[in-house]
């Protein structure tokens, strides 16, 4: 049986019913009610519409410049515009509008809102669509690394300066990530230190596999290790990284692809 990407139901992946904060929470807060329930966005909303979306890239933006977080709200450090979608929206609108705009999407009931798709959400759909196609066009070849001896601060102030969502330590054992979503766990866990070793905070071993692996076998490897990014190599060197975005719009050019060849 072949799925059919345009007619499924985006009701049917996105997280019902999403948990949102006022603007004015401290964002010290904010920060612990993410990493408690495993967050990477957050609604914020003064009981009416959503204003915006709180990521991980906003708080990496305001430490990365200095700001104190202790004397920050959600307000403070800036929001993420949405896109909207309708309940009636299908899992191919959904993907066309996230990979457009790049931005996060909520779903509504005309002016309630009752869900929120993301990038994981999506995939867990376009997984049941068998491809044999590499993912090798969509390998980003921007990685940016530090020594395990670098403070969290060097990390972060490269992460934003760079704008990447995370960096590679390259002098372990098998290499080490560090991301958005460990900066979040990181400060959570040390009272909101920076000067501490990245090394023994990262993610390590980083998961890896070879460049010739197709987007069904990464988006697979991905979702078992619950993991956004997949580091790849060929001939035993690091070469690149594939974030889930990567693999979304890679599942749209196939889906395209297929559908206006047939």
């Amino acid at each position: 049986m072949t799925v059919k990407i345009q007619t499924l139901p985006i009701t049917n992946y996105m997280t019902a019913y999403p948990i949102s904060v006022e603007p004015q929470v401290p964002i010290t807060k904010a920060i612990g009610f993410m990493v408690e329930r495993d967050f990477g966005n957050l609604v914020v909303s003064d009981g009416t519409m959503p204003k915006g979306i709180l990521t991980e890239r906003e708080i990496l933006k305001a430490i990365a410049e200095s700001r104190n977080l202790d004397e920050l709200t959600v307000d403070d450090v800036g929001l993420q515009p949405f896109t909207k979608l309708d309940l009636g929206d299908t899992v191919l609108d959904a993907t066309h509008l996230m990979n457009k705009n790049k931005s996060r999407l909520l779903v509504f009931d005309d002016a309630k809102l009752v869900g929120i798709v993301t990038v994981s959400d999506l995939l867990r759909a376009f997984r049941k669509i068998k491809t044999e196609t590499s993912l090798y066009k969509v390998i980003s070849t921007k990685i940016e690394k530090c020594s395990k001896n670098d403070s969290i601060l060097k990390a972060v102030k490269i992460m934003h300066e760079k704008r990447v969502g995370s960096v590679i330590i390259q002098d372990m054992e098998g290499y080490g990530i560090f991301s958005e979503r460990d900066l979040l766990t990181y400060l959570y866990s040390n009272d909101f230190k920076l000067d501490l070793e990245i090394g023994k905070y990262s993610s390590s071993p980083l998961i890896v596999a070879n460049d010739e692996i197709t987007i069904n076998q990464a988006a697979s490897i991905m979702a078992a290790n619950d993991i956004k990014r997949l580091g790849i190599t060929k001939n035993d060197s690091l070469i690149g990284i594939v974030t889930g975005r990567d693999l979304l719009e890679a599942y749209q050019d196939v889906y395209l692809a297929t559908n206006h060849s047939s």
